[in-house]
């Protein structure tokens, strides 16, 4: 008779599939977007076991879109080429010369390694941007500055840095009936034929809303929101959200992407994860276990 040392783990693994059962026909058929970036997407490992979740979501019967960032490579790139950044108000200040290389980055490398990694993983996908087929049109953003001299409010010229103004689903909607991946780079045309630099969080936002998503998914390098002694925050209302940002538990780079989250929820996407891309397989835990993952908002 032939031993069968392995044995208690195929049956842990069989169990642990029955535990997923529910959750998988939750997600059947329903579009999951997810924002990937972060430190995640520089870790050979981490983008592996991404690629991985994303073919094991779509194999089961999800769609997912990918949308991913790039900041410190774009970051790199320009050092590399002696183009100094500036920023303002939190944002990268986008001149000409900049756009040209954000958008060589973002659509371009990042894009097709992304890309390329899913394939290896064995899924189909395609790399695309907002300026396909007039997906994402942008309008140009301002910000506003408090002068620490004068203390006055002052409006900054961020250039070619743009929001999501409208979305049209056309391109979307064929890339996944045709069973593809899409893989979306966060760069949009203006009504003025110019190219714009979108912020991933919010251009992730503005496509779970527009297709309706049943999640969004942000995954960044922290394990989602926390309260004023560092412990995690496991499901939060939208109410919940705007209280915090008020008394101060939600700061910095944190309240833009929780106003992602409240606006995404705003356009019909059920429920937004904000949750740690640095946790091998992230993905599948938040949607296909019990225990989930990351800060879970609702309406």
């Amino acid at each position: 008779m032939t031993d069968l040392p392995d044995l208690p783990d195929v049956h842990t693994q069989a169990e642990t599939l029955v535990q997923a059962l529910p959750h998988m026909q939750r997600y059947d058929q329903e579009i999951v977007v997810i924002k990937y970036g972060g430190h995640a997407m520089g870790d050979a490992a981490a983008a592996e076991d991404f690629a991985e979740d994303v073919v094991l979501l779509e194999q089961s019967g999800v769609k997912p879109i990918v949308v991913h960032g790039g900041g410190p490579q774009i970051g790199r790139m320009l050092e590399k080429l002696g183009i100094k950044s500036e920023f303002a108000a939190g944002l990268r200040i986008t001149d000409k010369a900049t756009v040209d290389i954000v958008e060589m980055v973002l659509a371009g490398a990042i894009n097709k390694q992304i890309v390329g990694t899913i394939s290896v993983e064995g899924g189909k996908a395609i790399g695309l941007c907002g300026k396909d087929g007039n997906m994402v049109v942008a309008r140009k953003v301002t910000r506003t500055v408090v002068d620490p001299d004068s203390n006055i409010e002052k409006i900054v010229d961020l250039g070619f840095v743009g929001e999501p103004e409208k979305v049209d689903r056309t391109v979307l909607d064929a890339v996944l009936k045709a069973e593809l991946i899409p893989v979306l780079a966060p760069v949009a045309v203006g009504h003025d034929g110019a190219t714009y630099n979108v912020n991933a969080d919010t251009f992730a936002g503005a496509i779970a809303g527009a297709m309706r998503a049943k999640r969004l998914l942000l995954l960044t390098d922290v394990p989602g929101v926390l309260d004023k002694d560092k412990n995690l925050l496991p499901e939060l209302t939208v109410e919940d959200c705007r209280r915090l940002i008020a008394d101060g538990t939600i700061t910095g780079g944190m309240i833009p992407k929780v106003e992602t989250c409240i606006y995404a929820l705003e356009q019909g996407v059920e429920g937004v994860v904000i949750l740690d891309g640095k946790v091998p397989h992230s993905v599948l835990l938040e949607l296909y276990t019990d225990h989930g993952a990351g800060t879970l908002i609702r309406r």
